[in-house]
């Protein structure tokens, strides 16, 4: 199995070096590193260059978003397999063997892909929580990926997975233009396609900001226009599709929406949300909450979700 790794890079000047050497301290190197610098504005490139890394091939293209770096990064790989890695973020040294080794086992699949850590800024690491988990054993097919992720952490994640190029290609690769759930689409467009093969060992780090952990206000606005609510509903009615849990997969979209909303203050906007997320998941108690929270003042909303999170 040969996999090409992909790192799309936009002003992470403080993190991309750890980022890269946790993909050279691989137990299983990659063939190449493809690093797409998408416009940093902070000499990020250049601390990549600095690095020296043989086997790195710096990319640079003007500022066009992370679906379009993933994009630019597929396009330029060499391997039939791609695996993400973002510069904020780190790879775990048996993770790619962990993926050699679940192609091994479970061939004929397009996406291998494993559990990872949670980490926050002061450096604590904790295992996400995954229930309603199909199959015994360490590893095995997620066959109910919507089950899974509707009542878990999301349990695929773009930083420890690793895809066949043409599989993600053949859907389009990632979609443009979209400010935040590109990578949610673009996983569960695969999962409908063919079931994912899982690990539920940790094969990557995902280092978490404060707007993350409820301690600052989110850094984006969503999509007013939802693309990717409008991606999930198509993929609902396609002729033929009978995925259970996709109703609820839906809720959940929309209810991290509303919550993003009623974390900015935009109550009107985390309303509409709340009542589409009951719309596909009526029984859902904290959806309720959030519409509770809607006649709170602002100030109070932010201390809820500190106390409680999501």
């Amino acid at each position: 199995m040969k996999i090409s790794a992909i790192v799309p890079l936009y002003n992470k000047r403080d993190t991309i070096e750890k980022a890269i050497d946790s993909i050279t301290g691989q137990a299983l190197k990659p063939v190449e590193i493809i690093v797409v610098n998408d416009g940093s504005t902070d000499g990020s490139e250049s601390v990549v260059e600095a690095m020296g890394v043989e086997e790195l091939r710096l990319v640079t293209q003007e500022n066009a978003g992370v679906s379009a770096a993933r994009n630019r990064g597929v396009r330029e790989a060499g391997c039939d397999w791609v695996a993400f890695l973002d510069g904020d973020d780190e790879w775990l040294p048996g993770f790619l063997a962990t993926i050699a080794d679940m192609h091994e086992k479970f061939p004929g699949f397009d996406l291998y892909a494993t559990s990872y850590l949670s980490g926050d800024h002061l450096g604590n690491r904790s295992e996400i929580p995954l229930e309603r988990i199909p199959f015994a054993g360490d590893c095995g097919i997620l066959d109910n990926y919507f089950e899974v992720a509707s009542y878990s952490a999301p349990p695929i994640w773009s930083s420890a997975l690793c895809i066949r190029k043409e599989a993600l290609l053949a859907i389009g690769g990632f979609p443009g233009g979209v400010r935040a759930g590109e990578d949610l689409m673009t996983w569960a467009r695969l999962a409908a396609r063919k079931f994912p093969v899982y690990s539920l060992q940790p094969g990557a780090i995902f280092w978490k900001d404060k707007a993350h952990t409820y301690e600052d206000r989110p850094k984006r606005v969503p999509d007013q226009d939802d693309p990717v609510g409008k991606a999930l509903e198509e993929l609902k009615c396609d002729a033929g599709m009978t995925t259970p849990f996709i109703d609820r997969y839906i809720a959940l979209w929309h209810k991290m929406r509303a919550s993003v909303y009623l974390r900015l203050g935009m109550k009107k906007r985390a309303f509409k949300e709340a009542l589409t997320s009951l719309r596909h998941d009526p029984f859902n108690a904290k959806v309720m909450a959030y519409m509770l929270l809607c006649v709170l003042p602002k100030p109070l909303i932010g201390k809820v979700f500190q106390r409680f999170g999501q």
